[in-house]
């Protein structure tokens, strides 16, 4: 029985991490171990489970459906286990977070690094990406969302900052070349600088004054998908390519050195802050659980409104 749980987790993390080497850095075992172990768990079903190339490694239809069935219950095995861990005087192990990439640069680098310095014997490992995911199907104990894209059964915990706005802002120079909006459909008339979600989905431009909500859809040179490529829309604008709505916080460094002018600030949109998820239908890891003590210990007072949960 032993065995079998090993080739299952050998499975398991050489598909999640698509590769045998990348399987290997993330387990501590080496990439030929896990490739015997799959090759056992392969003979032992007598079905193929991973179309193995040269430069990567494919799940097949039985694999993916191995996949899906065993990454919660590896999950639920790993949570039961990890009851011993609240006995020790500091928790150990590892905490795997799936956050999007605003969240990364913005939110977890002012926690990080004093929860590092809290929990030594906890390792970190954060994949930052905007697909919306099964945080257990994709081997992760929690992750970072905006209430509106969190599913019902999750617990929510306030993490970062309680409000934040999207900013609207152009080069100074593009400004005075095209002129200063004073309303937002006059963006329409603009070289706007968009992005798009990996699901195909626009970034909405969407505006609030005094109750009055004006969205807008406008065109121009330049769009990126929303993650990885979000820096250049900020390159792009500070070059005087044409105007960038975004995350106040991703934009202040260069509204604070004037490299980029505020447009249309008295109808930027304010939006609660994101929250800490998990399922509360299983165990908390230890890891987690201090993940949760930390930021809750460290947030200021929570905003009133809703969206707000908690793990009761």
């Amino acid at each position: 029985m032993k065995g079998e749980l090993g080739d299952l987790a050998a499975f398991v993390a050489v598909a999640r991490a698509r590769g045998f080497r990348d399987g290997a850095r993330v387990t501590g075992v080496s990439a030929s171990g896990l490739s015997e172990a799959v090759r056992r768990l392969e003979a032992r079903l007598g079905v193929r489970l991973l179309h193995r190339t040269t430069r990567s490694v494919v799940l097949t239809e039985a694999g993916k459906r191995l996949l899906e069935r065993l990454g919660p219950a590896l999950a639920e095995m790993e949570a039961a286990l990890d009851v011993a861990n609240g006995f020790r005087d500091r928790p150990a192990g590892v905490l795997r977070l799936n956050v999007p990439v605003s969240a990364a640069r913005l939110v977890l680098p002012a926690i990080v690094p004093g929860f590092l310095a809290a929990y030594p014997d906890i390792r970190l490992e954060v994949i930052a990406e905007e697909s919306f995911v099964d945080v257990l199907a994709a081997g992760c104990d929690a992750g970072i969302r905006y209430d509106e894209r969190l599913e019902q059964d999750m617990i929510a915990v306030p993490i970062g900052p309680r409000i934040q706005r999207f900013a609207t802002a152009a080069a100074p120079a593009y400004l005075d070349r095209r002129g200063r909006p004073a309303h937002p459909r006059d963006l329409l008339g603009h070289a706007c600088l968009r992005g798009r979600f990996p699901s195909g989905a626009m970034m909405s431009w969407e505006f609030e004054r005094e109750g009055e909500v004006v969205r807008v859809d406008p065109t121009g040179p330049l769009l990126v998908q929303i993650g990885g490529a979000t820096d250049l829309l900020v390159d792009a604008a500070v070059a005087g390519s044409g105007i960038v709505t975004l995350f106040e916080e991703w934009l202040r460094p260069h509204l604070d050195s004037g490299a980029l002018e505020p447009v249309l600030e008295p109808w930027w949109l304010r939006f609660p802050g994101p929250f800490l998820y998990y399922p509360g239908r299983r165990l908390v890891p230890a890891p987690l659980r201090a993940f949760i003590d930390f930021i809750k210990a460290s947030a200021a007072p929570p905003m009133s409104g809703r969206g707000l949960e908690d793990d009761r």
